[in-house]
């Protein structure tokens, strides 16, 4: 008797020790989220477009800066000693048209006079007043009058090509003073920063990074069992961790659907699921408090 009541003590254990376990686990099955994955958001490096010292750089890590704000210089030293002297060569260039044209101006009295005086010639001819030496002579000079108004008309198209090939060189010198200026294209927060002040900088060289962080992407992955419930437009309910038990609870909406499927990544899921083919989905949320980071884990529900 007392051998079977020990018998029956020690089931009665396994079972309850057991049985909290199991109901635990139910639970816990019972409170797994739809879907799950990590924030993400258009993370923009910033590069240089000329090369020189970095004169002024006002970009600190945190910081908040809107499009078209000016953040940095790089010396322009050079570059305006170019456009100094290039303007310099434009305005020697552009003195060259206004002599050509008053030699033009010139010549073309001359060869209007030379014009009346060979058809007085050829009347005096004519009437056999004139010699023909006379006529041969005048008609030569016109000629020669036409040939140098034209040779100055090809001198001139020349001139003004130098000129258009000297301004299309400002221009360009124009450019790259522009690029000196290191100006903020997109809104958002700091990131990185690469470069300090009064370094050296080379064009193309990373100088920061830049994130929009009001809202967020969570990029998530469901099944092909799960596809048909989700869409485009949908409103979700998105979870974050609020503390080690808690979560807090945000709205979302469905930005994205991957069209093919792949294989889940490797980072966040176990091994036996990774050989499942999953579909990647996307998730915009606003960020309003700044509760949400860069690669802060999020759970969604559908």
């Amino acid at each position: 008797m007392k051998a079977k009541m020990n018998h029956l003590t020690k089931k009665q254990f396994l079972y309850w020790a057991v049985f909290p376990v199991f109901f635990l686990l139910s639970c816990s099955n019972n409170d797994k989220s739809d879907a799950y994955g990590q924030f993400e958001a258009t993370e923009t490096t910033i590069s240089s477009q000329a090369s020189g010292e970095l004169l002024a750089f006002t970009v600190y890590e945190g910081s908040n800066l809107k499009p078209g704000e000016q953040v940095g210089l790089i010396d322009t030293t050079q570059l305006k000693l170019k456009k100094n002297e290039l303007l310099a060569v434009l305005s020697s260039t552009e003195a060259k048209i206004d002599q050509i044209n008053a030699e033009a101006e010139v010549l073309n009295e001359q060869l209007q006079t030379a014009t009346i005086n060979l058809q007085r010639i050829e009347n005096l001819v004519k009437d056999e007043a004139g010699t023909r030496q006379q006529l041969d002579d005048t008609e030569g000079k016109v000629r020669t009058l036409r040939k140098q108004i034209e040779a100055l008309k090809v001198q001139k198209k020349s001139v003004r090509a130098e000129i258009n090939a000297t301004r299309s060189r400002l221009e360009q010198l124009e450019e790259q003073l522009n690029d000196a200026y290191v100006v903020n294209p997109v809104m958002g927060t700091v990131l990185t920063t690469y470069v300090e002040p009064f370094e050296l900088v080379g064009q193309g060289q990373p100088l920061y990074q830049i994130a929009n962080l009001d809202t967020l992407e969570l990029r998530i992955y469901v099944s092909g069992a799960q596809l048909p419930s989700v869409k485009l437009g949908q409103q979700v309910e998105v979870l974050i961790d609020k503390n080690a038990e808690e979560n807090s609870s945000l709205s979302g909406r469905i930005s994205w659907i991957a069209s093919e499927a792949e294989f889940t990544p490797k980072m966040i899921q176990t091994k036996e699921e990774r050989v499942t083919q999953v579909y990647a989905v996307k998730v915009k949320v606003p960020n309003t408090d700044g509760m949400i980071k860069i690669g802060m884990p999020g759970e969604v529900n559908f």
